[in-house]
């Protein structure tokens, strides 16, 4: 289960999305607590990054150890070392294996043993042949078996109704000491999974109090641009920081919010002026890297660029109508001289973005008169 372990690798530019584990590799005679790492390509980093055919070789050769003998050295690097006594391993290397390959179905939005097995058991209920139930039970027992009790997502029932359902009146369950189903467990089972039918048709119908978790729009993004003078149309790219809509701070006209944000910047009064009237935002932005910074600077930021945001679309509504065009879309904002303010392919914070869907926010607040709280 990946859970909230998420992390990623980035190769030629793109972002593999992965997650961890624990596990013990075997080297040099002793047992190190490491962190796996598994990515949604396949590979899996033990220490080196592997496939998964070369990670079922590193546990034959229990390089990955899943075996922990007794007597055993043991270190969790510069945390801990100790000796094992008696030790017991929940994993075998088959079961660590049908685990890894589930992380990877996970990792890429697929079906993983649970889904499969949940899909065969919704193909049965709505036909209950034998044929149906035992390809259920095939998909059942195919969940690696220290992942069955998470598979229905109730950990007070844990996997209980289905292993009674794909057993079937008189049959048994991967687990012995509970004998024959008998037809009152299996009708309780049934009424489980039709409750369950009934609980998650209404969930899907449900709507959020606080509405959409996600945006229905689809997302835009800002690409990086050199605009010299405003156009009649300028579209997405009027919604860019640099693009030439003048803007009044105080008693100070500049030519776009990026000029403003730049002269705010310095603390030389003399130079704030020259950015001020800089012939490019380019031009702004050289004469800001060369100055000395506003003391605090790098904490205000973006509350001030905020500020300038909000100063530039309540003295542009055809700018402000551009932006609200955007719906709820997510802003994409590209800026090739800052991973603070653009999104840069993944790799920077998006922060010019945010706060454009932050002033969008506010406008329709605006529009809707529910302003001013």
């Amino acid at each position: 289960m990946i859970g909230n372990k998420t992390t990623h690798r980035t190769v030629d530019g793109v972002r593999i999305p992965g997650t961890w584990r624990h596990a013990f590799i075997r080297n040099g005679g002793t047992h190190f607590l490491t962190d796996l790492f598994i990515y949604a390509d396949g590979l899996i980093d033990c220490w080196e990054l592997v496939t998964l055919e070369e990670f079922q070789n590193k546990l034959r050769s229990g390089w990955v150890a899943t075996t922990l003998p007794d007597g055993a050295k043991a270190s969790a690097f510069e945390l801990a070392s100790w000796t094992f006594s008696e030790p017991h391993s929940y994993l075998t290397p088959d079961l660590l294996v049908a685990e890894i390959r589930d992380t990877i179905d996970q990792l890429n939005g697929r079906p993983d043993s649970t889904g499969r097995c949940l899909a065969a058991v919704d193909t049965f209920l709505a036909d209950r042949t034998e044929e149906n139930r035992a390809a259920a039970r095939n998909a059942f027992l195919a969940i690696p078996i220290s992942q069955r009790r998470y598979a229905l997502g109730d950990m007070d029932s844990k996997d209980w109704p289905l292993r009674v359902l794909v057993a079937g009146p008189g049959g048994e369950t991967y687990i012995p000491a509970e004998g024959p189903i008998m037809q009152e467990d299996y009708d309780r089972a049934v009424a489980y999974f039709e409750e369950r039918a009934r609980w998650a048709a209404e969930r899907a119908a449900r709507v959020p109090a606080d509405g959409p978790v996600t945006s229905f729009a689809p997302a835009i993004k800002l690409y990086h641009t050199y605009p010299s003078k405003p156009v009649d149309a300028p579209g997405f790219r009027g919604l860019r920081n640099d693009y030439p809509a003048p803007i009044v701070v105080g008693e100070v006209i500049y030519p776009s919010a990026a000029h403003a944000y730049w002269a705010l910047s310095v603390a030389d009064p003399e130079v704030r002026t020259a950015i001020a009237t800089a012939e490019t935002h380019a031009a702004a932005r050289k004469s800001a890297t060369a100055a000395a910074q506003r003391e605090g600077w790098q904490h205000a930021r973006t509350a001030v660029m905020a500020a300038l945001l909000r100063a530039k679309y309540n003295q542009h509504p055809d700018l402000a109508e551009i932006l609200l065009t955007t719906n709820d879309a997510t802003v994409i904002y590209d800026d090739a001289d800052s991973g603070f303010w653009g999104d840069n392919a993944g790799r920077g914070r998006n922060w010019a973005g945010r706060l454009l869907e932050l002033v969008r926010s506010e406008l329709q607040a605006q529009r809707a008169g529910i302003a001013g709280l």
